[in-house]
Parts: C-alpha cells; sequence; structure tokens
C-alpha cells in the first residue's frame, strides 16, 4: 500500500467529521465528533512529521476544549 493512501484516508475522515460536528444537532453528540475531528487532525499532523504541532492539536483541541465546551454546556442547560 504506497504511503499516501492512509494520509488520503485521514484527511477524508477529517472532511466526514468536520460535516459531523456542523450537521448533529445533539450538543454533546457534536462536541464528541468535534473531539474525534482534533484526533484525526493530530494524526494527520504526525503523518506530516509536524509531531510538535500534533501534540499541541491533541491537548488542546482533544482535550482543553471537549472538557470546555461540555462544562458550558453543562452549565447553561435548562432546568425543566
Amino acid at each position: 500500500m504506497a504511503p499516501e493512501i492512509p494520509f488520503y484516508m485521514v484527511l477524508g475522515l477529517v472532511v466526514v467529521c468536520a460535516l459531523g460536528a456542523v450537521l448533529i444537532r445533539g450538543y454533546i453528540t457534536s462536541i464528541i465528533v468535534l473531539s474525534i475531528f482534533s484526533i484525526t487532525v493530530t494524526v494527520s499532523f504526525a503523518f506530516l512529521r509536524a509531531v510538535d504541532v500534533a501534540m499541541a492539536e491533541a491537548v488542546i483541541g482533544a482535550g482543553l476544549m471537549t472538557a470546555i465546551f461540555v462544562t458550558a454546556i453543562s452549565k447553561t442547560r435548562r432546568r425543566s
């Protein structure tokens, strides 16, 4: 298998996750898909041998932003 094929598969998954994060109506589900998007972007940076950028994306994108979004959603939910 050519080395470009897994990279293009990851890029396709990036596009699918980006569309999913925008089009999904549930907040928590959308946040999970956005976290998966961030992980796939991290993998694509690793394919490009930008390991420092991949680590920053993993920590900030997948970890910190997911925690901030989940906290914000849980604090702003209406209590019915």
